[in-house]
């Protein structure tokens, strides 16, 4: 089964994170490790009975439109409707809203199980968590009882309608109008594209929150404002009613995540659009941003999982597949061995390994961050954590969609010829993971914020804080004498990072603006790697603790980190230093490179 191993997640929340000391605090005082277990139990079972067993079929079996409504296999529904049963929904959100009041952690490491189980049907779910919490941040009491609540209770879903044709990424450029009525609402009229779970009959609504320009905003993204404008008009009591102005121009038809629906829509085109302004005129990039930085978080745990099911199938065909001989052994009657005796087997699988469990550490690590703020916002530390946590999001979302992604390429190399069939799953979880490089902000985006705001925010406070932390795990590991060569690596990495940063911070303040962000792709590398050392660090310094009393297949579980973690340091870290050398440079090969060269 491709689903994450419970004992990983055991690890990392109970013997790393520690997540039962977060209900010391009020806000998770109702649960305890025997909550959080069963949770955990109920997600990987759901996941396994009704989001595994279909999804070679919903990737087959696209949704489509007959120019009315769309279709889809109604195994989708089936499982989203035994998800939402389990309380998954709305899990992470307060009691007193209608959820179960757990720890972001605990419902992100629960979805992370009907990610890796089958991605495309997980996304209804996922969107609609995301579009919920905006509300909650940011909508007005009686927004959050007409449209938060019947999200939370599964009757609504929701999306984010950002990107428009003309304008992609660049929210600078969209052009779709909210054009004011005198009953205070808004008629929105525009177009908007690449809109996820934009169009199916899965719930009663759908609750499309919409970047929009009321008329006279100012230019650029100070004049964005987010708008609700549902599916079907609510009437007093909040039941849907009429259809509302937004119809559907077409499917996209992608190369993965093909179970959700992805949507062209149309507002106000033939039919007035009714829509209600969310917070503050003209701050609606600010709003949309608490569900974006959320949802990248989101993604990357979601390319984490896809990275992880291609990991456990490759390992499991590695272990089981014959074939060959060891390269010291010339018998050609010999009996053929299982791939896995290959060293370069070893190695592919060696690497998958480093990159879907680091990246899940991270992701789980900044869950908790999200946590820590959710039970203390105004504590001592508050502020501390919210800069860790804003550093560490482009990295916690592009790094696993990246290298997760490579780990799918490495399973399909360990099956060979059949990993490129669809007789196995492998080629899917490639297809579907190639999204997320693009997903929430592309790459390049996530490594222009990384560097071009969140390294440079507060005169440096953010890095500061962050190699400080690296710096001190450094330290402590040193004493460690099976951890102090990676110790050693990891201090020098922060001294290469601070150096480089200099560097950079230079050039901007010469005004060589756009020399200074040129190669941001590798400062994001960079940096990446050097977080992703200091993740497997410290999860090696809880194996060496954990091995010295474990036996049989606990301390194999042990011994797999700390090869991991050797690994990482050996062969993936020093990519670090080649990034840094190249950025050291302020090389302006891609700045200078004119059109007419290609």
């Amino acid at each position: 089964m491709s689903l994450i191993p419970r004992r990983d997640l055991d690890f990392l929340l109970y013997e790393w994170l520690d997540l039962p000391a977060l209900c010391r605090h009020e806000r998770f005082a109702g649960h305890d490790r025997g909550t959080f277990d069963q949770v955990l139990d109920a997600a990987t079972k759901l996941a396994g009975e009704k989001f595994l067993p279909h999804a070679a079929k919903a990737d087959a079996n696209e949704p489509h439109f007959d120019g009315t409504r769309v279709h889809m296999i109604p195994e989708v529904k089936e499982a989203i409707d035994a998800y939402i049963a389990g309380g998954f929904l709305a899990a992470a959100f307060p009691q007193e809203d209608g959820g179960l009041g757990l720890p972001y952690t605990i419902a992100a490491a629960a979805n992370s199980q009907f990610s890796a189980a089958n991605v495309g049907t997980a996304g209804y779910s996922f969107l609609t968590a995301a579009a919920a919490n905006l509300l909650r941040a940011h909508g007005s009491p009686r927004q959050k009882a007409r449209y938060m609540q019947p999200m939370l209770e599964g009757r609504f879903f929701g999306t984010m309608c950002l990107s428009e044709p003309q304008a992609g990424s660049s929210l600078a450029d969209i052009k779709t109008r909210a054009i004011p009525q005198d009953n205070g609402g808004y008629h929105i009229v525009g177009n908007k594209m690449w809109i996820s779970g934009g169009e199916h009959e899965l719930s009663d609504n759908i609750v499309h929150l919409v970047l929009a320009r009321i008329e006279g905003a100012p230019a650029g993204t100070k004049g964005i404002s987010l708008f609700i404008v549902p599916k079907f008009r609510l009437d007093a009591d909040g039941r849907p009613g009429a259809r509302n102005g937004v119809r559907l121009a077409g499917l996209n038809h992608k190369m993965g995540y093909r179970g959700t629906t992805n949507c062209a829509l149309n507002f106000g085109e033939t039919e007035p659009a009714l829509g209600e302004l969310v917070g503050h005129e003209n701050q609606g990039l600010a709003c949309m941003f608490h569900m974006m930085n959320e949802a990248r978080i989101g993604v990357g745990l979601g390319a984490t999982a896809l990275g992880i099911a291609g990991y456990r199938y490759s390992l499991d065909y590695a272990r089981t597949r014959q074939q060959g001989r060891p390269a010291s052994n010339k018998d050609p009657v010999a009996k053929p061995v299982a791939i896995i005796e290959h060293a370069d087997v070893r190695r592919m699988l060696l690497a998958q390994k480093a990159y879907v469990e680091g990246a899940l550490a991270l992701g789980l690590y900044c869950a908790r961050l999200v946590d820590e703020l959710e039970a203390e916002p105004a504590s001592q530390q508050a502020e501390d954590t919210r800069l860790l946590l804003e550093i560490l999001t482009p990295i916690a979302k592009a790094w696993p969609s990246e290298w997760c992604l490579e780990a799918n390429k490495l399973a399909i190399q360990v099956l060979g010829g059949y990993g490129y069939t669809r007789d196995y799953p492998v080629e899917r979880y490639y297809r579907d993971n190639r999204l997320n490089p693009i997903h929430e902000g592309t790459n390049g985006i996530q490594a222009l914020d990384l560097l071009g705001r969140k390294a440079m925010m507060q005169n440096g406070a953010a890095l500061r804080l962050l190699l400080g932390k690296i710096g001190a795990t450094a330290k402590a590991a040193a004493h460690d004498t099976e951890l102090s060569e990676y110790a050693e690596a990891l201090g020098k990495a922060v001294e290469l990072v601070a150096a480089t940063t200099q560097v950079l911070a230079n050039a901007a303040l010469k005004g060589q603006v756009d020399l200074f962000l040129a190669n941001a792709a590798y400062y994001l590398d960079m940096l990446g790697h050097i977080v992703l050392a200091w993740i497997w660090l410290q999860q090696a310094q809880v194996a060496r603790a954990g091995e010295k009393s474990a036996v049989g297949e606990s301390r194999e579980f042990y011994e797999g980190k700390l090869y991991a973690c050797r690994y990482f340091f050996r062969y993936e870290l020093p990519r670090a230093k080649r990034c840094a050398e190249l950025l050291q440079k302020l090389d302006d090969t891609t700045l200078s490179v004119p059109h007419t060269a290609f």
